[in-house]
């Protein structure tokens, strides 16, 4: 029994959300989104509620039970409230700014970096060392932070890097004499 799955997803004030054969799509106050269900689940939206069942309870069946289920919720959590993604730039001389629609990105390197920004996600930049990257989709949010931080991930010595906010870098001690 999967203990994620089994639980009922509650569709907020704003959303709608309707059945479409193998697809539920979700509508809300930030757009919609879909997501097509797999063969061996079953969904039904009732009373606010959307439950989530297997058709067997067979090893397939069961795998996809409680991935079927996030997938749905965050189709519901996206339309309503988006996902956030921050970043922190740490560096002497390390600096980001937006100029237009792709982000530039000052990394030490010998040339500056400028990554495009997918229409559907909206960077914005408070200072100079922190990127805050919003999105309804959390797979489209992840993957362009993924792309941001993999230009220059921190490294274990002095720190320095793009790191995720609040996220801890293991230091080694350097060299001794």
């Amino acid at each position: 029994m999967s203990r994620i799955g089994k639980l009922p997803i509650s569709i907020p004030a704003g959303a709608e959300a309707r059945l479409d054969d193998q697809e539920i799509i979700v509508k809300g106050p930030r757009g919609t989104l879909s997501f097509t269900i797999p063969n061996e689940i079953s969904v039904e939206i009732d009373n606010q509620q959307i439950k989530v069942s297997p058709r067997q309870y067979n090893i397939s069946s069961r795998q996809k039970w409680g991935m079927s289920r996030t997938m749905i919720a965050n189709c519901v959590k996206g339309v309503t409230q988006g996902f956030t993604k921050e970043l922190q730039i740490s560096g002497v001389g390390y600096r980001a700014q937006m100029k237009g629609n792709s982000l530039n990105l000052t990394l030490g390197l010998s040339h500056e970096v400028n990554i495009d920004v997918p229409k559907e996600i909206t960077i914005t930049t408070p200072s100079n060392t922190r990127i805050v990257i919003e999105g309804n989709d959390p797979q489209a949010v992840g993957k362009i932070a993924a792309d941001i931080r993999k230009w220059r991930p921190p490294e274990p010595y002095k720190g320095k890097g793009i790191r995720y906010l609040n996220e801890y870098v293991y230091r080694k001690v350097g060299k001794k004499k």
